[in-house]
């Protein structure tokens, strides 16, 4: 069964885009997008985006429609991976790579900076302490990197990297989404968070 959410803001505003019910797979309610790149508008143009457990894409799609110059969608499900690949042909996204790998695997693999990293995984399977963890000690944040945490209500942000900082958090409904920045390595290591 196919379902449609809107892109809400930037170049490809109010287009639709299609993906498949998968189980875990919960789109992030345009309120809620609306909020986050609220936080995020002076954040977004010509950053290098990590959007990781990217379901129906709308995250990454959001970022790049408003500027982002490189956006990078992890997924492990082959038919959402193809739902994505088709919505990036359909907008021509070319600043979009589409990556049909487990999230934790991809994690371990060879790192590259990113300024903004989106992490919305599927509830219940307690998934973002480890994907906190690598993506903080593999080299996959940028300095000041930004990292949007989407979760249950009333799931604890305990296990986070120590010199990480809380920078807004608001719950809608079940959901729990927050928003955090890495601090740079200088800071870190003068404050003994290394």
């Amino acid at each position: 069964m196919s379902n449609q959410i809107r892109i809400i803001g930037g170049e490809w505003r109010s287009r639709q885009i299609v993906f498949d019910d998968a189980p875990g797979l919960r789109p992030t309610p345009s309120r809620v997008r609306e909020t986050l790149f609220n936080w995020l508008q002076s954040d977004i143009l010509n950053s290098r985006c990590l959007d990781l457990y990217a379901g129906s894409g709308a995250l990454g799609l959001e970022a790049a429609s408003r500027g982002a110059k490189q956006v990078v969608q992890v997924e492990n499900n082959p038919a959402s991976c193809q739902k994505l690949r088709e919505n990036v042909a359909k907008l021509a996204a070319t600043q979009i790579k589409v990556v049909q790998q487990d999230v934790g695997q991809f994690l371990n693999g060879p790192a590259q900076p990113f300024d903004l990293v989106f992490l919305d995984p599927p509830f219940g399977q307690d998934l973002i302490g480890q994907a906190c963890q690598l993506l903080d000690s593999k080299g996959w944040l940028a300095n000041y990197a930004k990292i949007y945490l989407e979760c249950e209500r009333d799931r604890p942000l305990d296990n986070l990297p120590a010199d990480w900082r809380l920078l807004k958090a608001k719950t809608a409904g079940e959901v729990s989404y927050n928003l955090l920045q890495k601090q740079s390595d200088t800071f870190a290591a003068a404050n003994g968070l290394k």
